[in-house]
């Protein structure tokens, strides 16, 4: 009795000693307010003071620390998703246990969930649901290329940022998959489950198709396709159940769209798209060309076919349902708020499904004796011990290192696009200027290697560029420090990148070469890369690629890398668009200290057109106001189409002579104020010469706008 009484006192201690507000985690987050609770955790708002930002941390609940089953399942969504680095997912930036608290730490999306979106509008355009479907197809589509499998899409896991942007989340059952296929009994949000799934059968990279097809058909219509009083219920409907139209809802849905959904939302996963590229590109195409019936969807033969369940799969669905129910009540009464001398504490390892406690311990020694066993084949074929297949493995391992790849066509390109290219098919470049007239400027007119010619990854491909008419000639920057060749290339206009590279021929910080090459011309403005020695080589850290990634992502890579993030500055590009990086101080692939800043620069957008106006500005005219007299004196403005104001005067003489540059609008508007003014007439008899009628003079206000459009500055 007092061993009961004295651990209920420590369960109640350990309850107060959870996270509060205004704690520190970590040495580094400081709690700041509650924002979210779940079955298992609760999500709170904090501060990262290393890197003073803001960040979410999902916090296991104590009630489940202390239980294995639980720790491990929490460990492993944070794996799951630390592993995944996409601008459309939540990402992971830490991971950590302090004093019995499991927690991560993930990035603060500041917005609301797609459900609540949902029931805010009702139901969405048809262009807004797909919009926000390819760019949550593009955040799985990560995934499922590491190898991680969601397996609970569904609205309440897709956040909605202030900004606009679309992310997945919750990653809570996922799994990575370590084959073709794997197999759960968590049946996820059954609305939103895939038929195998609801079977307890296994579950694939289509499962996570089928259940975004169920969400875009929500997006669209703002209600479910299946929907019942019990969980058993709308699960049998998921494999049984034909299929509703979502244009039986809302009729104005395009036929493709249609189409797109059915596609996805197939019983059999053969016929469901068979990979999340293959659908982000009908809807791309979907919102080109709405109306056109391109969607392939095969005619379902007696194998795929809708079928009556069997007794067998309704008893495992079943199960799994009881299974699920049980689970739920379970964390429900362990989440009852207990008082010192309150009600008695429910224990939850008293709930806990002895049985399933006893297969995961099967499987936990099935796992080991694997594990054992591919050990036991890697230390004898290290040891020479095995020789069977080895030669074979080789052989094809040396065939797999060896795979060449095509070369483009690149010819005519701008020569950051034609590198972006190569580098993404592995190939790394050169470039090369020549003064060329019949090209434009910063436009490749030849390469080292002809298209279609298969070459080895990592071959460096020579780009000759034209530097138009008006080259610059590059100055010598090899053989002296990297201050020294910066300097020199930036007074004569180029913009340096730096790489770096391990000599033990030129000193530390020297540079030791140069591309382009000294005495070459090339337009001014452009790249100069130099190579800097970093001495004979050690322990030097890869600088990763930053470009075209956002700055949250770009702070977790240095962060992993071992690296610092420095200045962030802000430049005009054409090549990436607004708020991503299009500038790094140092080069992908180059090799620097660990801890060293690296300077990045986000890009603004391409470079805004500027407009001018020169002319005549006339009076109001006839057309526009009959009753205008010259010599009215007339108050003119002129203010453009974002607001700017460029003329404000008073006048009665017209016209006004004008002359703006470097305006930001395309058009604008030309406003007239002034009076109307009508003398008193007398009319007289003219027998008489009596007055017969007297109008009296009026003043009338009168307001005249034109719009104006700007010429564009060249």
């Amino acid at each position: 009795m007092y061993a009961s009484l004295l651990q209920r006192s420590l369960n109640v201690e350990k309850r107060k000693s959870m996270i509060k507000i205004g704690m520190m985690i970590g040495d580094r987050y400081e709690i700041l307010e509650k924002i979210g609770t779940g079955g298992m955790s609760d999500v709170y708002k904090a501060k990262c003071h290393k890197l003073n930002r803001f960040v979410a941390i999902k916090v296991l609940k104590q009630e489940f620390s202390e239980n294995a089953n639980f720790v491990s399942k929490f460990r492993t969504e944070a794996q799951a998703a630390a592993g995944l680095m996409h601008p459309n997912i939540v990402n992971v930036y830490d991971v950590g246990e302090e004093n019995g608290i499991y927690y991560f730490v993930m990035e603060m999306v500041e917005g609301i969930t797609l459900k609540k979106y949902i029931e805010k509008k009702a139901r969405l355009s048809v262009k807004e649901a797909i919009s926000i479907a390819i760019q949550v197809s593009m955040g799985i589509e990560a995934a499922h290329n590491n190898h991680i499998i969601h397996r609970d899409i569904k609205p309440q896991n897709i956040m909605i940022s202030k900004e606009g942007k679309v992310k997945v989340t919750d990653f809570g059952i996922a799994k990575a998959a370590t084959s073709n296929t794997i197999t759960s009994n968590v049946m996820g949000s059954v609305h939103y489950t895939s038929p195998e799934q609801a079977r307890g059968g296994y579950s694939d990279e289509k499962s996570d198709i089928y259940s975004l097809g169920i969400t875009m058909f929500e997006m669209l219509t703002g209600r479910v396709p299946f929907n019942g009083e019990t969980t058993v219920a709308i699960a049998i409907k998921h494999i049984q159940e034909e299929m509703p139209s979502p244009r039986e809802y809302v009729p104005e849905i395009p036929v493709s769209v249609e189409q797109i959904v059915f596609k996805c939302c197939q019983k059999s996963p053969d016929r469901r798209y068979q990979s999340m590229a293959e659908l982000i590109d009908d809807l791309k195409q979907s919102l080109l060309n709405p109306d056109e019936d391109f969607v392939k969807v095969m005619e379902p033969d007696r194998k795929a076919s809708t079928r009556m369940i069997t007794e067998r799969e309704m008893e495992r669905i079943k199960k799994v349902s009881a299974a699920k129910d049980n689970m739920e009540e379970s964390m429900r009464l362990n989440r009852v708020k207990h008082t010192d001398q309150g009600e008695e504490e429910e224990d939850y390892e008293e709930d806990y499904d002895p049985r399933m406690e006893k297969i995961t311990t099967i499987l936990a020694i099935v796992a080991a004796i694997i594990i054992g066993c591919i050990v036991i084949v890697l230390v004898g074929r290290a040891l020479g011990l095995f020789h069977l297949s080895g030669s074979r493995d080789d052989e094809t391992q040396q065939e797999e290192q060896t795979e060449q790849v095509e070369m483009i066509d690149v010819i005519g390109m701008a020569v950051k696009t034609a590198q972006d290219r190569l580098e993404k098919k592995g190939l790394k470049t050169e470039v090369k200027y020549v003064e060329n007239a019949a090209y434009p400027q910063n436009q490749v007119i030849s390469a080292s290697v002809e298209e279609g010619i298969m070459v080895d990854p990592g071959t460096t491909i020579t780009l000759t560029v034209s530097s138009g008419t008006e080259g610059v000639a590059v100055p010598k920057a090899t053989g002296i420090t990297y201050e020294e060749a910066k300097n020199t290339l930036e007074k004569a206009g180029f913009v340096v990148n730096r790489s770096e590279s391990a000599s033990s021929e030129v000193e530390t910080g020297y540079v030791i070469s140069q591309n382009p090459e000294s005495g070459t011309k090339a337009p001014k403005g452009s790249a100069v890369t130099i190579v800097v020695s970093t001495g004979a080589e050690d322990s030097k850290i890869r600088v990763p690629d930053l470009m075209g990634r956002e700055e949250d992502e770009v702070v977790a890579m240095l962060i992993e890398a071992g690296l610092q993030l420095g200045t962030v500055g802000e430049m005009n590009s054409e090549d990436f668009p607004e708020g991503q990086v299009c500038y790094q101080s140092y080069s992908v692939g180059s090799f620097v200290d660990p801890g060293t800043p690296i300077d990045i620069k986000i890009s603004m957008g391409g470079k805004a057109a500027t407009y001018s106006y020169s002319g005549n500005i006339t009076g109001p005219t006839a057309a526009e106001d009959p009753e205008y007299k010259d010599g009215t004196k007339v108050k003119v403005t002129i203010v453009t189409a974002d607001g700017t104001k460029l003329l404000d005067t008073e006048t009665a003489s017209f016209p006004i002579a004008v002359n703006y540059t470097g305006i930001k609008s395309s058009t604008g508007k030309i406003t007239f104020r002034y009076t109307n003014i009508t003398e008193p007439v007398t009319t007289k008899d003219p027998e008489t010469g009596e007055t017969v009628e007297t109008s009296p003079g009026s003043t009338t206000d009168k307001t005249i706008e034109r719009t104006v459009e700007f010429t564009e500055e060249r």
